[in-house]
């Protein structure tokens, strides 16, 4: 068997290549983070042996540094083995490596694990894509509450500079009052405006919402003309 350690970090990744009978194949080498580096590991690991079956590539967790070297193994079709930093830190620690803390010794450590633990399950297709999947998933979410906090703002600036409006749409969160709103900020500068402008506005970003809780447009401008009379 051929085992393949790596430690990842953010720009390079420090790689370390031995076997079965702890021969050292290749000495802890350096890769950029990057499709060129994934093809020099992937050369040398294919230099040693064609058959794929026979390489065990080991990298410890470290979120999203790992994500694309880890796919590009796995389209490779490499048994590729994600440990538990906890789990690597205790086993470096009862090799006489526990005084060498460098990237490269750690490389060394992950092959040897490798190596040592037999009931390491290797990382699959599915969970690549879960990972993916959670990350997208709290990406959208983190988007979500910042979309909430963006809509409380603007129901406070309504409120203070045009309060009268609320109560002449459906929502103030819909694509007519933000364009109306973007154009003519306050009451005021609605006043000034011909109906026909305002209506024109409101027709463009017309939405099923907007005619189930208004159906006459017209209506509507009229009544913001009523409102804004008085400014």
């Amino acid at each position: 068997m051929i085992y393949t350690g790596i430690d990842v970090s953010k720009d390079k990744h420090d790689c370390f290549i031995t076997n079965s009978d702890g021969e050292v194949l290749f000495k802890a080498f350096t890769i950029p983070n990057n499709r060129d580096g994934f093809d020099e590991l992937y050369q040398k690991i294919h230099s040693i042996t064609d058959d794929l079956t026979k390489v065990k590539v080991g990298l410890e967790a470290t979120g999203h540094y790992s994500y694309n070297i880890l796919g590009y193994l796995l389209d490779k079709g490499l048994a590729t083995f994600v440990i538990n930093p906890l789990h690597a830190n205790l086993f470096r620690k009862s090799l006489s490596l526990r005084k060498m803390k460098t990237d490269k010794a750690d490389a060394h450590t992950i092959a040897a694990m490798l190596m040592s633990d037999v009931n390491l399950k290797p990382y699959s297709d599915t969970s690549y894509h879960n990972e993916e999947l959670k990350s997208l998933t709290r990406y959208r979410f983190d988007k979500v509450k910042e979309r909430a906090k963006l809509k409380t703002s603007i129901s406070r600036l309504v409120t203070i500079l045009f309060p009268e409006l609320e109560n002449m749409v459906p929502t103030l969160h819909m694509a007519s009052v933000y364009s109306l709103l973007t154009d003519f900020p306050s009451a005021s500068d609605i006043a000034s405006v011909h109906l026909t402008r305002r209506k024109s506005i409101i027709h463009g970003f017309q939405r099923p919402l907007w005619q189930r809780y208004c159906p006459s447009i017209q209506e509507c401008c009229q009544n913001l003309y009523r409102v804004t009379y008085l400014f």
